[in-house]
């Protein structure tokens, strides 16, 4: 049975190895080495941090970062979304975001976005199901350590309980 539990530093170990392998496949982040915790977590929320235990081994993570400091963009956040290899196709990662949606809300988060790469087709497909629609293409908006222009798409997921009035 799968426990999605709020993320602790204690789980950065497991955390950072995930993200990772993220990075090595080459479609999941322009980053191109796992930072610091303490760089990590300054450029996150402190809340709507979350990870997917197997028992006591982390299995997947998601967490948001804002999106800007203005305070108008204070209800959106960046979703960063990372399963193990061994735990992908799994449903894992729609566990995750259902969580990470229901937090969001909690928090008073009124939008969630996702710029995806479009080679990755697993994690479009995950935002689709989890009701994020596709709003546009970023047309080489970055270079990859070998010098690669990369398109990212645009997926945003806007909440029906919070921010509606």
């Amino acid at each position: 049975m799968i426990v999605i539990k709020p993320m602790e530093q204690g789980h950065w170990n497991v955390v950072s190895e995930i993200y990772n392998e993220g990075i090595d496949t080459g479609i999941a982040t322009f980053e191109t080495k796992v930072p610091t915790y303490e760089d990590w977590d300054k450029a996150h929320l402190k809340s709507c941090r979350i990870v997917a235990l197997d028992k006591t081994t982390v299995i997947g993570w998601a967490a948001l970062s804002p999106v800007s400091g203005r305070c108008v963009y204070g209800g959106v956040g960046e979703v960063s979304v990372y399963i193990s290899r061994t735990s992908r196709g799994t449903g894992v990662g729609k566990l995750l975001m259902k969580h990470l949606i229901y937090e969001s809300e909690k928090e008073g988060l009124w939008t969630l976005q996702s710029g995806i790469f479009p080679e990755n087709k697993a994690s479009i497909k995950l935002h689709e199901k989890v009701g994020f629609r596709y709003i546009g293409k970023r047309e080489r908006v970055g270079r990859t350590s070998q010098g690669a222009w990369k398109d990212n798409l645009l997926f945003e997921r806007r909440s029906e309980l919070v921010g509606i009035d």
